[in-house]
């Protein structure tokens, strides 16, 4: 259970400060700020003084803060990030700590940070549903599992990471290295802050790299308790470092420095094409990509309509329809499309809105007034290309950034809510006959994350899967992730896999070393 203090708390939008608000008896100022949290290394921003970094991390009650200037602000926040980036240099030094650390003692290290996580899982998800707005069941039930889940994994790799011998022909023993890349700049969205940290510092962190983590402007809270969580269990200092701040600064100051070796970005596409375009012109440093996506979901007309309806409906509105590997293109065979959209509005009208600590609340508001307007032009942008809107499609409520669970159906492949990422409840049903033609106009976009077929024919699963062009087909089923299954996009969305083994190649250089022997022996 949360504390009654929190239940009538309205996350993004709300008018309330922030500060009001007390988690377990603990001012929320006091938390991040230090006085409460010893533990953790706080380092005073060259960019802004001790007031305006607290207003920074409250962006989500809409104290702005006045600009300074485009040029200034930039230069600070190029500061604070060589700061970070020191400091990680530091730790990665020949002979450092972390260096010299037994990588079965990296692994202990991120058990020990899983284990405090799961310990204060109930206050994590409290700190996730203030910062982003979704439903607290989920962030406790859904994102926290998979955070302790994906460290554990990652912690249990640290120590298998091998290497291998090569027969190379004369007298010579070869065999190669897998080494820490580096630095390695990270940057993660606001949409899953805590899941997505876990995704970038487990593969890092196992395979010894250091870390300079920026976070989302609009949600950092949770990563900068995670912060204090890895300094009390014992991570060497300047091995993570949190930043909060702005993209165009922060972010880029991370992507263009020349002392990191790698950056992992998730967000949009069009930031990820300059987070390529600034790596290529600094220190050509590696780049993971994991980007935006118009997933298409397909539904046969042989299809167990209850689950492919129920799926269908999780696929796109789950996290406030805030997922990059959404199924926002849900095409379904024309003899049971009628049937298909009837159930649909059905469920999407039965979707509960509302307050995200409520327990019954399936649907929280969006994360703030920028998505709440951009998500509400592309419902009119719907309605006037011609899409049939058949529910939703306004505001759900007076006040805060709620929108309806919006459903549109005749929907056509040349409308703008068909090509492009909408980020929000809104669902797109498209009508078609053969699965030649689904294929085709599935692949017919410029992503390529995630899709899903929904049949009870093995065969045309099969068919269909091998022909969609995406890092990820789903058979019968939506948004299954698991920390040992590689996730990553085809074409704009992305490139580079994180999950799994090959989320452990972006993260390491293979060394190869051959000696000279006096005679080789077979």
């Amino acid at each position: 259970m949360y504390p009654k203090s929190l239940r009538s708390a309205e996350a993004a939008g709300s008018v309330a400060l922030a500060t009001r608000f007390q988690i377990r008896g603990r001012p929320l100022e006091k938390v991040f700020w230090g006085s409460c949290n010893p533990a953790v290394s706080w380092q005073k921003a060259e960019s802004v003084t001790a007031q305006t970094v607290f207003c920074l991390l409250y962006l989500i009650v809409k104290q702005y803060l006045k600009p300074c200037g485009k040029i200034e602000l930039l230069l600070l926040f190029q500061a604070d990030v060589d700061k970070a980036v020191k400091a990680a240099c530091n730790a990665f030094r020949l002979g450092s700590p972390w260096r010299r650390m037994d990588a079965s003692d990296r692994g202990r290290l991120l058990y020990k940070l899983a284990d405090a996580i799961e310990r204060d899982s109930a206050y994590l998800a409290e700190l996730e549903t203030l910062d982003n707005g979704k439903p607290y069941v989920i962030a406790y039930l859904a994102d926290l599992p998979l955070v302790v889940k994906c460290l554990r994994y990652y912690a249990g790799w640290a120590d298998k990471w091998e290497g291998k011998t090569i027969p190379v022909d004369g007298d010579y023993f070869t065999y190669t290295r897998h080494e820490p890349v580096g630095v390695c700049g990270q940057i993660i969205p606001w949409n899953f802050p805590l899941v997505m940290q876990a995704w970038k510092l487990g593969p890092a962190l196992a395979t010894g790299n250091t870390v300079v983590m920026k976070v989302a402007e609009q949600t950092p809270l949770t990563a900068l308790y995670v912060a204090s969580l890895i300094k009390e269990v014992g991570f060497p200092e300047g091995v993570v470092n949190i930043l909060p701040g702005m993209g165009p600064t922060a972010g880029a100051a991370i992507a263009n420095h020349m002392d990191v070796d790698k950056v992992a970005f998730t967000g949009s596409t069009e930031v990820g094409h300059l987070i390529q375009k600034a790596a290529g012109s600094s220190n050509l440093k590696k780049v993971t990509l994991e980007l935006g996506g118009k997933s298409p979901n397909i539904i046969l007309s042989d299809a167990n309509l209850e689950n492919a309806v129920e799926q269908s409906h999780i696929g796109l509105f789950f996290n406030q329809g805030q997922c990059c590997c959404a199924g926002s293109r849900v095409f379904v065979q024309s003899d049971v499309y009628d049937e298909f959209v009837e159930r649909s509005v059905a469920r999407a009208e039965r979707r509960v809105v509302g307050d995200p600590f409520d327990f019954k609340t399936e649907q929280g508001p969006q994360v703030d007034q920028e998505q709440f307007n951009k998500i509400l032009g592309y419902i009119s942008s719907g309605k006037r290309e011609g899409a049939k809107l058949m529910c939703g499609g306004g505001v759900a409520a007076d006040r805060g950034y709620f929108i309806q669970p919006t459903v549109f159906g005749d929907v056509q492949d040349s409308m703008i809510i068909a090509r492009e990422e909408i980020f929000g409840p809104v669902m797109q049903i498209f009508k078609f006959k053969t699965l030649e033609e689904v294929i085709t106009r599935a692949n017919d976009t410029k992503y390529g994350l995630a899709a899903s077929v929904f049949t009870t024919d093995i065969d045309k699963a099969n068919f269909v899967s091998s022909g969609l062009r995406a890092g990820t087909v789903w058979i019968n089923c939506y948004n299954v992730f698991a920390s040992q299954a590689p996730f990553g996009g085809y074409k704009a969305s992305g490139n580079g896999r994180e999950l799994g083994e090959y989320g452990l190649e972006a993260y390491t250089e293979v060394k190869t070393v051959t000696v000279k022997v006096p005679q080789k022996t077979s």
